[in-house]
């Protein structure tokens, strides 16, 4: 297990850990959160020795091998492939080995060295790699494609793909998900979901970590406090935690006021019964979790339009893109009307942004009709928004520079709102964070009231408050909303309905995120490797093992055969130990589920006898896991002795 024991940390004069305690035993899924700022990163740093702690202990076996997600964009010639190769170091180890042991002709250590290699499966490596790049969203081209050609955020995913190939008994991942589109998250949640090591993963994601984690540790007041079960069950456990509060109980009210009117209008707009259900049923759990948020430092809302036309917006047989001669998206026909909720959904590069920067203004009309009507302001966020703000200058500023007439207590009290009060209101934009500085963006943005908001992965670098907050102030805004967002939460609670960007066109999905999931799976690239990208890998030499080993590698495998095959029983015996310990951790897994339900404590007698079985089943695992060690150590000293 891993374990943080009184814990002490000082950086300067911040204090961000005090008498911090901490668990987190084997085959977890744990959550991290709290606010910007409160040690989350800080955390992952203790655990892999790069900060000592000033007091207290952190503690883990000598055994366990760490794998963590880079944050910097990695600045490589290697082909992107054998970038992710890296990863694993136990198979690029024997292969320095092999490469050396053929220098020399050594036909006896190359037979034990090719068993190794199948060993670490170092003869699926590539494919293994890959399926990961492939899931990650991309393209066969891409695997022999130099690092350096990549831009920073597909740089950013190839540093997940090489944690991703790292083979590992504990993954740390710090916000995975900012880099991803809906489609690429969906495949990693999959992905960890099937990895039976221990995960800690940092993520303002609140759908992600609701599908692979187990528990929730939330860092606050320099403590930890470990929940069990999801997000949404931690949301609940916290608000019960707060609900005694008494101070707290107005604000808590008026955000359940506020969640009840959007129920109301949404009852009367709905449409379509599916999408219906499905919102009605996160509508009221959002009843639920509010109260975990009463304390939020955001209260803001997005001012409603002085005049909407109606329609807002209407394209007729449009072609959107870049050149003429060949468009990225034809034939799209759209009307949009005051109070629309629209969602688009397709894979990365499926054309969404352009659609968006063509309706936005930023690209010119390659064919067809676009109208605005008479009163259709627009605004537009997307990253480059924040990315032109002036440094030099304050939140204040910037506002003040739209609207010279407002009272500055005026402005200042809307900023507040927006998590920016006193000093903060004045304080230049480049000491601002990346999360900061977006939220000064969509202020701005929504100071001048659109009738028509255009929202390009609006929660990028917003923590899990500010994603709340602003699904909220989206709700209640009248204008029309046009949004693409990796953010499923948000989607679900804003978007009313739905657009598939797919084909070169725009249609009408008629579904869910649910149904999304299901035809991104349904239409999922195969990952195996084509003729034309295997061929470059073997030229190449990717993995150090190219075309040139072909010929022999058959022959040293059948060398090393006969010893492998002396090893088939203590092979065949640890095969079912790792069964019986997956299967021990899937019982407890579940138990564990059923201890996060509240309605499991109205029950003494059922309570008492599952904390029984609960006990019995972890010393089971715990005899499992012993018997596993005993076995994989008398297999790792027969094959030395071999």
């Amino acid at each position: 297990m891993l374990q943080f024991i009184d814990v002490h940390l000082k950086r300067g004069d911040n204090e961000i850990f005090d008498k911090l305690n901490l668990t987190i035993h084997a085959g977890h899924r744990v959550g991290v959160v709290g606010r910007n700022g409160v040690g989350k990163t800080t955390l992952f740093l203790l655990i892999r020795q790069r900060l000592l702690p000033d007091e207290g202990d952190v503690l883990l076996p000598n055994s366990w091998r760490i794998a963590h997600m880079q944050q910097e964009p990695p600045s490589s010639d290697l082909p992107a492939v054998e970038f992710v190769l890296d990863g694993d170091k136990a198979l690029r180890r024997v292969q320095r080995e092999i490469r050396k042991a053929e220098d020399r002709h050594d036909d006896h250590t190359l037979g034990e060295l090719y068993a190794k290699l199948e060993a670490v499966d170092g003869y699926t490596a590539e494919s293994r790699a890959a399926e990961v790049m492939y899931g990650l969203g991309f393209i066969a081209d891409d695997l022999v494609k130099p690092v350096s050609e990549f831009s920073g955020g597909w740089r950013i995913r190839l540093n997940l793909a090489q944690t991703l190939m790292c083979p590992s008994d504990l993954l740390l991942l710090d916000e995975p998900t900012n880099h991803l589109d809906l489609d690429a998250i969906i495949w990693l949640e999959n992905w960890l979901r099937r990895d039976p090591g221990t995960l800690l993963v940092i993520s303002h994601d609140r759908d992600f970590l609701d599908r692979t984690v187990t528990h929730i540790a939330r860092l606050s007041g320099r403590r930890a406090m470990m929940y069990r079960g999801n997000y949404t069950s931690f949301e609940r456990q916290h608000s019960e935690q707060l609900s005694h509060q008494q101070s707290l109980y107005r604000k808590q009210q008026e955000r359940i006021a506020e969640i009840e009117r959007f129920v109301a209008r949404f009852r009367a707009k709905a449409s379509k019964a599916r999408q219906a259900q499905s919102r009605l049923k996160e509508l009221e759990r959002m009843v639920r979790i509010a109260p975990a948020h009463v304390d939020s430092p955001f209260d803001f809302t997005f001012p409603n339009p002085k005049k909407i036309s109606n329609p807002v917006l209407t394209s007729d047989h449009a072609a959107f893109g870049y050149e003429a001669a060949s468009p990225v998206l034809t034939e799209v026909t759209l009307r949009i009307y005051p109070g629309s909720r629209i969602g688009l959904l397709g894979r990365n590069g499926a054309g969404k942004t352009t659609l968006l920067r063509t309706l936005a203004g930023e690209l010119p009309l390659l064919g067809g009709e676009l109208f605005y009507g008479q009163h259709s302001p627009t605004a537009y966020f997307a990253q480059h928004q924040v990315e032109i703000l002036s440094v030099d200058e304050s939140p204040l500023w910037h506002l003040q520079s739209l609207d010279e007439e407002a009272r500055e207590q005026t402005l200042r009290d809307y900023l507040g709102g927006w998590g920016f009060p006193g000093k903060m209101a004045i304080d230049p934009i480049r000491f601002l964070s990346g999360g900061e500085k977006a939220r000064v963006a969509l202020a701005l943005i929504a100071s001048q009231r659109p009738a028509l908001l255009l929202l390009d992965e609006p929660t990028n670098h917003l923590d899990l408050e500010m994603r709340l907050s602003l699904t909220l102030a989206l709700q209640s805004y009248d204008g029309a909303i046009v949004i693409v967002s990796h953010d499923r939460h948000l989607l679900r609670n804003v978007a009313d309905e739905f657009l598939l960007v797919a084909d070169a066109t725009v249609r009408n999905f008629e579904g869910d995120l649910d149904d999304y999931a299901s035809w991104l799976k349904s239409t999922r690239p195969s990952a195996a490797l084509s003729a034309g990208t295997s061929a470059a890998l073997s030229a190449g030499g990717v993995g150090g093992i190219g075309e040139r080993q072909s010929e022999d590698r058959r022959n040293r495998r059948r060398a090393s055969a006969r010893q492998r095959e002396a090893m088939r029983p203590l092979r065949e015996r640890l095969q079912s130990l790792e069964a019986r310990v997956t299967q021990l951790h899937t019982k407890v897994d579940a138990i564990e589920a059923r201890l996060a339900d509240a309605e499991t404590y109205e029950d003494k007698e059922t309570l008492t006898e599952l904390l029984k079985t609960e006990a019995k089943a972890r010393k089971d695992l715990a005899a499992a896991e012993d018997a596993w060690m005993a076995a994989s150590e008398a297999l790792e000293e027969a094959e030395r002795r071999n």
